[in-house]
């Protein structure tokens, strides 16, 4: 089998994150194995890539598209994975609103049944009032009148209160079927989530070795300046795209967006983490730094740093999935090294919306964040931005 063959195949290999779960137990099961099945045809499929790669000597071009490949896959499992924890979050918070309801409704009807029993017992001991007697006496009329508008009254309030009863009743039997519906929905979310984690390694695993064979091949320092200058033009080119659709924008926007500079100094990172003030220090050779690393957890939610509109959402080389978003009056914000990206090229966004996940696309060994603010183009010192 040929690399070229093999990287058509990339694209088509099964995404295991969407995999049908079964409420049931029968169906958890065979979900399971199914799974497991799939699992294993991927793994066989990835251990037959590295192969080829390894007898045919590939050359860093093919083996970066086979790394893009591989980080384009992980950023479809990890955003499914992501969209499951979220569902996961949502299941449990119904659960436990379903759960203070249920016991809401308990004991109401418990306090009703004392109430009722109280009501029917005072009915039947107070039934031997003679009515009829009542009736042959003039002088007693009033009275009469009285304790009928009475028992009128009361009859009124019981039969509220056994509708109430009914009412409570048949809405706890629904909150009980709801609260076995979401038990069953949040077993079937855990094991497509443990399947998706399984995936997500596996890839990963397939990924680190690729990066590997990239370093091996890129021996020398030119070669990692010339490739280094390759990435840099590739970003400088997205910026410049993207910035000359947010002038096409502005010109035919209603509303226009306000800008970074009554920010500047107040900008909440978009990660937290340790942030590597790299802007303007040498990288290699005559390639310098346009931006800052801001090192994270794997997964951990990117954030925009301002509202604005997203006009880039891709895969680039050497920086990854990268996010770049427009906030107006010619100021810009850049976030690679993603590890998935939740929004797409013409989505708005408000400040601290999560846009993005940390991870280490783009080669890097470590999950971490790429962040450039640009202004009309011009790089400026992101550490002057952040508060």
């Amino acid at each position: 089998m040929s690399l070229r063959s093999l990287l058509s195949i990339i694209g088509c290999i099964i995404a295991l994150a969407t995999l049908p779960i079964g409420s049931g137990a029968i169906a958890q099961e065979a979900g399971a194995s199914a799974q497991k099945e799939k699992l294993a045809e991927l793994q066989a499929e990835l251990r037959a890539r590295q192969q080829v790669l390894k007898n045919n000597k590939a050359s860093a071009q093919e083996l970066k598209s086979v790394l893009k490949a591989s980080e384009l896959e992980i950023a479809k499992v990890a955003k499914a994975l992501a969209i499951t924890r979220q569902s996961l979050a949502n299941v449990e918070q119904e659960q436990a609103k379903l759960g203070a309801e249920q016991e809401t409704l308990k004991a109401a009807i418990r306090k009703q049944q004392s109430l009722l029993s109280s009501q029917l017992k005072s009915a039947f001991m107070a039934g031997h009032y003679d009515y009829a007697k009542m009736l042959f006496y003039q002088d007693d009329a009033r009275t009469f009148e009285r304790v009928i508008t009475y028992y009128q009254y009361v009859a009124k309030a019981r039969q509220k209160e056994i509708e109430s009863f009914r009412s409570n009743v048949a809405r706890l039997e629904e909150v009980n079927a709801e609260l076995d519906e979401k038990a069953q929905s949040l077993a079937a979310l855990k094991e497509e989530q443990e399947g998706q984690r399984a995936v997500l390694i596996t890839r990963q695993a397939d990924r680190k070795k690729t990066l590997t064979k990239i370093n091996k091949t890129i021996a020398s320092e030119n070669q990692r300046i010339a490739s280094l200058q390759a990435d840099e033009k590739a970003l400088r080119n997205a910026i410049e795209a993207a910035r000359i659709a947010a002038e096409r924008a502005a010109r035919n926007a209603e509303v226009s967006m306000d800008g970074l500079a009554k920010l500047k100094g107040k900008l909440t990172p978009p990660v937290k983490g340790r942030v590597r003030k790299l802007f303007g220090s040498r990288r290699q050779g005559q390639v310098s730094w346009k931006g800052i690393i801001i090192d994270g957890a794997e997964g951990d939610p990117v954030n925009s740093i301002a509202p604005g509109k997203v006009l880039y959402a891709d895969w680039l080389r050497g920086f990854g999935l990268v996010a770049i978003i427009d906030h107006g009056k010619g100021y810009m914000s850049v976030y690679g090294h993603n590890q998935a990206l939740l929004k797409q090229a013409g989505d708005d966004v408000r400040r601290g919306e999560r846009i993005a996940l940390v991870g280490r696309s783009g080669g890097q060994e470590y999950p971490n964040l790429y962040f450039e603010i640009r202004h009309k183009g011009k790089a400026l010192n992101p550490s002057s931005w952040l508060d």
